[in-house]
C-alpha cells in the first residue's frame, strides 16, 4: 500500500495561538506529528499543508513537505477542514497520481504512538471502509449523563433510553472521536462532502494517547503525561 501522510495546521488559533510550533517537550508541537509519521514505513511521504509561513519553516526543519501553501479561504476558523484535505489531494492529483491511502495525522495529539497509524492502514488494508478513524472510551454517556436544556429550562438526557438505566456501564457503549490519525480513499475524500456519507470503521486507542490540544490547559496535561510516559514499554 502507498500511503501518503498529510498534517493540516493554520497559522490563527484561537484556543491556544500559536500552537502547531510551540515547543512541547524539547520540539515544536508540529515536529512530534511529522517524526511520527515518518517512522511508518508504509508512508511514502509527509506533506504539511499550511497557510502559514512559520509553521512551513519549521515543518522543513523537521522533514516535512511544504510543496504549496493552504488559501486563505480554506485557513479560517470555520473552514471544514474536509475541503483542506481535497485541497492537498488535488495538488497529488496535479502532480499526476493519487496515493492508495490518505492519512491525516493532526498536529494537536503529540502522545499518539507509530503503531496507532499503523493499525488504522492495517483497518483500511482489510477493505470494505472508505475511511479509518481512531476513538477513545468516552467518560460520558448521552444515555446516561449528559444533559441538553429543555425549552421550559429544565435538562433531561441527550438520548433517553429505552429501558432504566442506573450505571453508566448499563448503557450503549459510546466512544469520543479522537485526534490521533485518520486514513481515507483519495477518491472517497474528493467525491463526498463528509466523513460520515461513507463506510466508516474505528480503532480505538487509550486515552491518555488521545489527548486533544485545543486549549493552555489541555497543553498541561498533555506536557505532564509526555514527561512521566514510558515510550519504550507501551
Amino acid at each position: 500500500m502507498n500511503a501518503v501522510a498529510f498534517i493540516f495546521a493554520r497559522g490563527a488559533s484561537k484556543g491556544l495561538p500559536g500552537k502547531n510550533v510551540r515547543p512541547l517537550c524539547g520540539k515544536p508541537m508540529i515536529a512530534w506529528a511529522i517524526e511520527q509519521a515518518k517512522s511508518v514505513k508504509r508512508i511514502s511521504r509527509v506533506i504539511v499543508s499550511t497557510d502559514s509561513e512559520e509553521i512551513a519553516a519549521v515543518a522543513r526543519q523537521f522533514g516535512g513537505e511544504t510543496p504549496f501553501r493552504r488559501p486563505p479561504e480554506l485557513a479560517l476558523d470555520d473552514s471544514p477542514e474536509w475541503l483542506s484535505w481535497r485541497h492537498a489531494l488535488n495538488y497529488l492529483q496535479s502532480e499526476g497520481t493519487l496515493p492508495d491511502a490518505m492519512v491525516s495525522v493532526p498536529v494537536t495529539a503529540p502522545l499518539r504512538e507509530p503503531g496507532d497509524i499503523e493499525r488504522c492502514l492495517d483497518d483500511f488494508a482489510l477493505g470494505g471502509a472508505d475511511a479509518v478513524v481512531t476513538v477513545s472510551t468516552a467518560h460520558r454517556s448521552p444515555y446516561f449523563n449528559m444533559v441538553k436544556r429543555n425549552e421550559d429550562g429544565s435538562v433531561g438526557l441527550v438520548i433517553p433510553p429505552a429501558g432504566h438505566v442506573s450505571r453508566r456501564q448499563d448503557a450503549p457503549p459510546v466512544f469520543d472521536m479522537a485526534t490521533v490519525a485518520y486514513v481515507a480513499s483519495p477518491e472517497f475524500v474528493l467525491t463526498r462532502n463528509t466523513l460520515f456519507e461513507g463506510r466508516v470503521r474505528a480503532v480505538e486507542v487509550p486515552p491518555e494517547r488521545a489527548i486533544d490540544i485545543d486549549t493552555l490547559l489541555d497543553f498541561r496535561i498533555a506536557e505532564y503525561l509526555m514527561k512521566g510516559y514510558d515510550f519504550d514499554n507501551t
